[in-house]
């Protein structure tokens, strides 16, 4: 008993929505809750809806073969809540928030009319910022009929009347937010700043584009292409520059949603999907204004309308002594991102760059920041002498333009680069640094669950554990050595792995031993408890597993952000499973895993969501924590998390989501819990 797992996702970008409406939220934050929303949805569209919709022209037989929940109703059952959540996005944005802006004294033009005072500054822009970066083209041309939109760029379609003749032609031009910024500033008015779009720049200015014609029409419009790489069995070979070769396609591969401004007229529509080579099912009425992740860098004009500045919380033992080594080789030490500081990881990477003892550095990077302070260290390392290996993830989605141009860098330094193994991605985030140390090596690890990216630290949940526990030090030099001599991934039985669960090899084995024991503790009467928190839970295997654990009675909770497959409280199948979803000013991201009742409850944390691709088409790295005091931090944060009663949400069987209902006598907001638990234990 399986739940779509798109029309999970979209319930859980609906939640996202939610946070956009809530009021209790900073206005400029509910603007980039919108933002979220927006860009989700174009991904979804990108990478999920054009398979959804070759799926269901599949016969009947073959889609039961194939998946549950995968049929040819599936499409109008997407556009269905599509529009629906459309429509409360625009409710939100155009009925509470725009005139919630202008009681702050910011007048954002949408769709409304433009003050005369402002004109003739609208022109100047137009004109000096704005003209260059265009290039109308007339479809009906030769050129126009060989035009082919871009992914995700932004058109004014334009219907153009010439004087006395009945003809018309229509023209197409484009936007350019992705050279310009698509909120323009204008001149105060009566005290009020005013804000414009660039989209309405160019349409107060056609008369400069087409002289001589009238304008019979004007008509926003933006393609979604299929941009999910296809990576089939011929990519055994030169895997860096056949991805590069995809790249070159992915802004023009196959449409897979047509999004038209509503109110335009039939014929306009099938003229642009008969010269676009769009069906009618990937059509798509929507409003004005297209691209709203834009809205994320809507100007605030210095106004408090943000979340209060939270900062991290410095480590004082780590900072204060600035030897990230000399405190590791005493203690564990494990990070909770963003609450506390990322510095203690930078410095990890920076001192092993400059120390003179350090021989030899593993990292896997999957996903890195553009201007990635960690990659410059590895840089400098190899400058320094050390030997640097690093296993570049050339298939991590939408980032493989970045990778390919890290690792080339890397590469030029000296340092030994690994790219992806054919049909496997490896998903892992887990470092090593090796030292001399007289005539011993020591060894310092990172493990995590979120990628090494100061960027996405500074709003993504993650724990990080930085050890230099012996035997999980053996266990990560193993898979080193083992990814640095293989192209293909053939599960090992030399490998043996007991701190670490590692994909591939030990990880849904040992899951499944850990679930087992809590059933057979379960029908012993003993306290048998399972708590799970991870980002996507779609694997049937394993939910049959904890569909399981509930029939024997075992008390299962989870926290899962994003897709869950897992339906809950099915009377006689899940009713002793709970599964709640937290969306709030942070994007919950650790993957977090408890088995046990008590304080010996086993603990597990790392890079593995419980997905088919997961558990079978990644190498993913858990760690299982025995450090007394990091497995009571881990046990009270999914409490904290779990306590929430302010941002998180319970899901129904057929995955509504309701209000929590707690014991609590106040409302519990387990982000800010987190972070006064955490400055309290400084």
């Amino acid at each position: 008993m399986l739940y779509n797992r798109d029309l999970s996702w979209l319930g859980f970008n609906y939640r996202v929505l939610q946070e956009a409406a809530n009021k209790t939220v900073p206005l400029f934050e509910r603007l980039k809750f919108l933002a979220i929303f927006s860009s989700n949805l174009d991904e979804f569209f990108r990478v999920r809806y054009p398979s959804v919709f070759a799926f269901s022209k599949l016969n009947r037989k073959t889609q039961q073969q194939v998946s549950i929940g995968l049929n040819e109703e599936l499409p109008d059952k997407i556009q269905t809540e599509i529009n629906r959540q459309l429509n409360h996005f625009g409710s939100i944005l155009t009925g509470e928030i725009i005139p919630e802006l202008k009681e702050t004294g910011i007048i954002f033009y949408y769709n409304s009319p433009i003050r005369p005072e402002h004109t003739n500054e609208i022109r100047e822009i137009f004109l000096s910022k704005v003209l260059s970066f265009i290039q109308p083209l007339y479809l009906e041309s030769e050129i126009g009929k060989a035009f082919s939109p871009e992914n995700n760029q932004l058109y004014l379609v334009v219907v153009l009347k010439e004087a006395d003749i009945a003809s018309f032609k229509h023209a197409i031009i484009n936007i350019p937010s992705d050279k310009l910024n698509r909120f323009f500033e204008l001149t105060p008015l009566d005290g009020n700043e005013y804000v414009i779009f660039i989209d309405d720049i160019i349409r107060e200015n056609l008369d400069c584009l087409f002289p001589g014609f009238e304008i019979a029409g004007v008509y926003s419009v933006k393609f979604n292409r299929d941009s999910e790489l296809h990576l089939d069995e011929e990519y055994s070979g030169d895997l860096l520059g056949k991805i590069e070769k995809q790249l070159k396609k992915r802004d023009f591969g196959p449409p897979s949603r047509f999004l038209y401004e509503g109110g335009m007229p039939r014929n306009i529509q099938l003229f642009l999907a008969s010269t676009f080579g769009v069906q009618f099912e990937e059509m798509f009425a929507g409003s004005r204004y297209h691209h709203l992740s834009n809205l994320s860098s809507f100007p605030t004009f210095n106004k408090n309308l943000n979340y209060e500045k939270r900062r991290p919380l410095a480590t004082a033992n780590l900072m204060a002594c600035g030897d990230i080594f000399n405190i590791l080789n005493q203690q564990d030490v494990l990070l909770h991102i963003p609450y506390q500081s990322y510095n203690p990881v930078l410095s990890f990477f920076n001192q092993a760059a400059v120390d003179i003892n350090v021989t030899d550095i593993f990292i896997t990077l999957y996903r890195v920041a553009a201007e990635s302070h960690i990659v410059n260290a590895l840089i400098s390392a190899a400058k320094n002498g050390k030997r640097v290996t690093a296993f570049v993830e050339l298939k991590a989605r939408f980032d493989e333009a970045n990778n390919i141009k890290w690792g080339r860098k890397m590469k030029d330094a000296g340092i030994r680069i690994i790219y992806s193994i054919p049909h496997i991605k490896v998903h892992s985030k887990i470092a090593l640094i090796q030292k001399r140390s007289g005539a011993d090596t020591l060894s310092y690890a990172i493990l995590s669950t979120g990628n090494f990216n100061e960027i996405t630290a500074q709003f993504y949940t993650d724990h990080v554990l930085m050890t230099t526990d012996l035997f999980i030090i053996k266990e990560l030099l193993q898979l080193f050595r083992f990814l640095q001599k293989t192209d293909t991934i053939q599960p090992n039985n030399k490998l043996k792995f007991d701190k670490l669960l590692v994909s591939q090899f030990n990880m849904n084995e040992r899951f499944e031993k850990l679930i087992d024991d809590e059933i057979q503790k379960a029908m012993l009467g003993e306290p048998a408890e399972i708590r799970i928190k991870v980002n996507n839970l779609e694997e049937p295997h394993m939910i049959s597993l904890l569909y399981k654990a509930s029939q024997a009675g075992v008390n299962v909770k989870l926290c899962i952000r994003s897709i869950c497959c897992l339906m809950p409280g099915v009377p006689g199948i899940s009713e002793n499973i709970t599964v709640r979803r937290l969306v709030d000013r942070y994007l919950e991201h650790t993957r977090l895993f408890i088995f046990g009742a008590g304080n010996d409850a086993e603990v597990i944390m790392g890079s593995s969501d419980w997905m088919t691709r997961n558990l079978y088409h990644r190498i993913e790295v858990c760690v299982s924590i025995k450090n007394i005091t990091c497995k009571h931090e881990l046990i009270d944060y999914f409490e904290m998390q779990w306590r929430d009663n302010d941002k998180a949400v319970e899901l129904s069987p057929n995955l509504e989501q309701r209000p929590v209902v707690t014991t609590e006598q106040e409302n519990f907001n387990a982000q800010t819990a987190i972070y006064h638990y955490l400055q309290n234990r400084l």
